[in-house]
């Protein structure tokens, strides 16, 4: 069997389903966290299997790393954890970060041992990151943090986070922003929850004078801004909005099948999705081919996560009122599945960046018109 084949067969095993399946039926007031399934992903080498053998990956590229994303998605694993602990912060840690930091850090979160996530928004800054107000000050050889994070995702579970913090100020907003790795389990570091519309929280972090060596600095000091708007291209694919958007509309297709109520307008989507599929794969192999197109990630991660609204709207067409009824009533159509939707789908136009941007980036960088 290929790479996606034996990652397929994993993720169609009894256990994996069968974990899927306690996802789905947990109460309005629970949230995954640590899953045993990340943990049996790594035990193969899979949770990262485009990093090198040293760290814990297998070595491949690209293309199995967005095979893997999609695979799991497909099958009803929630991916939020290992994007932000491979994705996001094991992206910059391998392009990044010293390689003390690498040996220290990446092997564990290939394993699963180990869990991370991001804290880059705040109260008055979100994707205005050049606006942020959280302040690291130098204190003999290190630095001290003061400042508070908030809107980010699952640090209740995670054991550090990538965060920036201003370390000079400028009159350059982008100027003076530095990436710091901070373990959450320190005195100083406070996690709360913040409830959201969605199944999953949103928490908020307040860190209140926690000291930093040097060796928590990942990058350089004051170049934080470059190596944010750098290495998220690395992450920004479109690979996982389209995975999500395809398993949303396959729902849909599914009732309308069941009920008798397949429309053109659902065979256009499913089109409009395979286009989708397509640009998000192409951002794949510029990444394999080591020519990351910043204009076309854009494209990728704006066109499919504008999908999900007319997808919704084709539910409601295709099951009435009964598409808002939750996972938690015996009665609700596909589990509930499109009730979630609902709820989760606007985060996903802003979430790794909101539409907006992605439009200014494709207007800029691609088509040269401000």
């Amino acid at each position: 069997m290929n790479f996606r084949e034996e990652i397929r067969a994993f993720f169609a095993s009894r256990r994996v389903q069968d974990t899927v399946a306690e996802i789905r039926a947990l109460p309005p007031e629970a949230e995954t966290g640590r899953l045993a399934v990340y943990s049996w992903l790594g035990d193969r080498g899979w949770l990262a299997p485009h990093w090198p053998e040293r760290y814990g990956g297998l070595g491949l590229g690209p293309a199995e790393a967005a095979a893997l994303t999609e695979e799991m998605l497909y099958a009803g694993v929630p991916d939020d954890l290992h994007t932000l602990s491979i994705g996001i912060v094991g992206t910059f840690l391998l392009h990044s970060g010293t390689e003390a930091q690498r040996r220290e850090h990446l092997p564990a979160l290939a394993s699963g041992d180990r869990m991370a996530t991001v804290l880059f928004t705040e109260p008055t800054c979100g994707s205005d990151l050049a606006a942020l107000r959280t302040e690291a000050r130098q204190d003999g050889s290190g630095w001290r943090l003061y400042g508070t994070k908030i809107y980010n995702q699952k640090s209740q579970f995670a054991d550090m986070a990538l965060c920036a913090a201003r370390t000079r100020s400028s009159g350059v907003g982008m100027d003076g922003i530095t990436l710091f790795l901070v373990p959450l389990d320190s005195a100083g570091v406070h996690v709360s929850t913040v409830g959201s519309m969605g199944n999953d929280r949103f928490t908020q972090v307040v860190i209140d004078g926690l000291l930093l060596t040097e060796d928590a600095v990942v990058g350089a000091v004051h170049d934080g801004w470059t190596l944010m708007n750098s290495l998220l291209l690395l992450e920004r694919t479109g690979i996982d909005f389209h995975a999500k958007a395809r398993v949303l509309l396959d729902t849909v297709i599914r009732r309308a099948r069941a009920t008798g109520r397949l429309s053109p307008e659902l065979a256009e989507l499913d089109a409009r999705l395979a286009a989708a599929h397509a640009l998000a794969w192409q951002q794949v192999h510029n990444l394999a081919a080591d020519r990351p197109s910043p204009g076309g990630s854009a494209m990728a991660k704006w066109y499919a996560s504008e999908h999900f609204r007319p997808i919704l709207r084709a539910a409601a067409e295709v099951d009435g009122l009964d598409s808002v009824l939750t996972s938690w009533d015996a009665e609700a159509p596909a589990d509930g599945i499109v009730e979630s939707a609902y709820r989760t789908g606007p985060s996903l136009r802003l979430a790794s960046g909101t539409s907006e941007v992605m439009l200014y980036l494709i207007a800029t960088g691609e088509l040269g018109l401000l």
